[in-house]
């Protein structure tokens, strides 16, 4: 199997020239009667062998933090619990914050450790090998790691626990890990690295803001910042809509970089509405009109979805239009069968948009205002399937 990535190479290399690369993908998409577009497709696992180098890493990255956690025990001991006529208010506070000490130095130094062993395997296994799952397992493991530790330190020096500054604290550390996703980028250009960078300063950015109404009195942050959630997932959403228009035919490594912040934007969209409507609440409380307006605002969705293309949307709110459908199921009657009338209701659903995605995409896109489509990946015609290779 070899990726719109390796083509690319081929082509830059010389091994194969634009023409022939071009008749490849036009002979790809006749025989699966569906343009590459949209296939979304994203390179995940080549061979056994990634998954093989992917367990081998998982288990130095594992160890690596074991190790951290054992040197921080040798700075911050484990605290004894106070037991018997010990127990007194002065004496559990004190053993709490020692508690929360030893927490923060294990994560300062498990990431670290973590970090510093991730860099290294990257420049093995994805710049030489270019090695998806790898790859994107460490560059997961790096800025994971990059934020522990310095989350590690900022609870280090708020001894205090003051809520405040712990907020900023945590920005703090989204900040630093944005700038080792920066630097990883630099370096290494795994398409992930993008979304986890904006993931990151989207988290400074709505801690610092926590932090500030916290300071200012404001008691009820929650609903605030679920709404500021919704707003951040929106600038995710635009900024990846800007790197897919600026590869509309879905063939270099910027469709797979739009990919990533597309699965970031999709559930910081969905969750803020949905939890807004109840519905995760269950119970009586949901009601039938909260129930029909999340079937209704899936609907909206699989539009948005169709239209750009991308299936992040529709699986980001499964969960929520799964609990509605139960609700409703089982409000009408279905107690017994609600799990499987909804399992099957979705399933067919979802497998028949599957079916039909570029008939119904092409018959929605051609609908749209000349400006629009422009901006998202071309919409084809409906193609007859290549006749089937002799054996």
């Amino acid at each position: 199997m070899y990726s719109e990535e390796d083509i690319n190479s081929a082509v830059a290399a010389g091994a194969l020239t634009p023409d022939a690369a071009a008749a490849f993908r036009a002979h790809m998409t006749r025989v699966r009667a569906m343009p590459r577009s949209d296939e979304e497709g994203f390179r995940l696992v080549n061979s056994f062998n990634d998954i093989f180098v992917a367990i081998a890493i998982v288990i130095m990255l594992v160890a690596a933090g074991a190790i951290g956690q054992a040197l921080a025990g040798a700075f911050a001991p484990e605290p004894v619990f106070p037991v018997d006529a010990q127990v007194n208010n002065a004496a559990m506070d004190a053993w709490a914050r020692q508690n929360a000490y030893r927490s923060a130095m294990s994560r300062l130094f498990s990431g670290l450790l973590v970090a510093a062993t991730a860099w290294p395997l990257a420049e093995v296994f994805t710049r030489r090998r270019r090695m998806a799952l790898p790859s994107i397992l460490l560059l997961l493991a790096f800025v994971g790691g990059v934020f522990a530790a310095f989350s590690g330190v900022g609870d280090v020096l708020n001894r205090s626990a003051n809520e405040t500054t712990g907020a900023l604290m945590i920005s703090g550390a989204g900040l630093v890990a944005a700038g080792a996703a920066w630097l990883h980028w630099r370096r290494f250009m795994v398409p992930i690295t993008v979304a986890a960078g904006v993931g990151a300063l989207a988290l400074t950015v709505l801690s610092l803001i926590a932090g500030v109404l916290k300071a200012a009195g404001v008691e009820d942050t929650g609903t605030m910042i679920l709404w500021l959630v919704f707003l951040a997932g929106l600038a995710i959403f635009a900024f990846a809509m800007r790197w897919d228009m600026s590869d509309r035919a879905r063939t270099t490594r910027r469709s797979d970089v739009a990919f990533w912040l597309h699965l970031l934007a999709a559930p910081m969209i969905a969750h803020p509405i949905f939890y807004s409507l109840g519905i995760m609440d269950g119970g009586d409380e949901v009601g039938v009109g909260a129930a029909l307006v999340v079937v209704a605002i899936y609907v909206l969705f699989g539009l948005v979805a169709l239209v750009i293309d991308r299936r992040a949307l529709l699986v980001s709110a499964l969960a929520y239009v799964l609990a509605a459908l139960g609700f409703l199921f089982d409000r009408f009657g279905a107690v017994e069968l609600n799990v499987a009338l909804t399992a099957l209701v979705i399933g067919s659903a979802l497998l028949m948009l599957s079916a039909f995605w570029t008939s119904l995409r092409s018959r929605l896109v051609m609908g749209l205002p000349a400006a629009w489509q422009e901006r998202v990946p071309p919409a084809m015609p409906v193609m007859r399937a290549a006749p089937a290779l002799p054996a």
